[in-house]
């Protein structure tokens, strides 16, 4: 098993992604019956747990990279929007500078606001963009129209699935897959 992909994609019975969950907290869903349904190219993992007397043999748990519990959701996840990080806006806007356009290593972009902090402008996935420090500098405390520098792509709140996928963690092909085909028409990841 690849030390990377330790982590099962757990889903709501209707299939909305929930959380990131170990392999241990998978298992304990498929020990104890509440796993509705699985998906992915086979088992990510078989768990071998103690020795049954009766039966005379182990106890054996597979464990599938995605697994879908049973009972009701606790939230619709589709009116949350995933929390944010630098991380995940950095990687919606594909590690580009929001106004010259230009790619950049991850440590050389800014969390740039689009209405400024100073006037009122928030910490939201609507009123932040990726700017390298130089147009972060120039553009200072204006807005775009202000500054004379209009924004080359337009800000969105990523959808759960993207939310997933946005955090950055290695991925297993088969869960990426599952993840990308659910993304949103004109998403910027698929």
């Amino acid at each position: 098993m690849h030390p990377h992909h330790s982590h099962v994609l757990q889903l709501d019975i209707q299939g909305t992604p929930q959380a990131w969950i170990s392999l241990e907290h998978a298992a304990l869903h498929v020990a104890t019956g509440s796993v509705a349904w699985v998906d992915g190219e086979g088992p990510l993992a078989t768990l071998r747990g103690g020795f049954n007397v009766a039966r005379g043999r182990q106890s054996v748990i597979d464990v599938h990279p995605i697994i879908a519990l049973t009972g009701a959701s606790r939230v619709n996840l589709f009116d949350v929007a995933p929390a944010f990080s630098k991380r995940k806006l950095l990687r919606r806007d594909r590690m580009t500078c929001g106004y010259c356009a230009q790619r950049f290593a991850e440590r050389d972009l800014q969390c740039e606001h689009i209405v400024p902090e100073s006037r009122g402008g928030r910490w939201t996935w609507m009123n932040l963009v990726a700017a390298c420090s130089a147009c972060n500098g120039r553009k200072a405390d204006r807005t775009p129209e202000e500054a004379r520098m209009p924004l080359v792509y337009l800000p969105y709140v990523p959808s759960r699935f993207e939310g997933f996928l946005l955090e950055g963690r290695p991925i297993r092909a088969d869960v990426h897959e599952w993840l990308a085909v659910r993304l949103p028409k004109g998403s910027r990841l698929s």
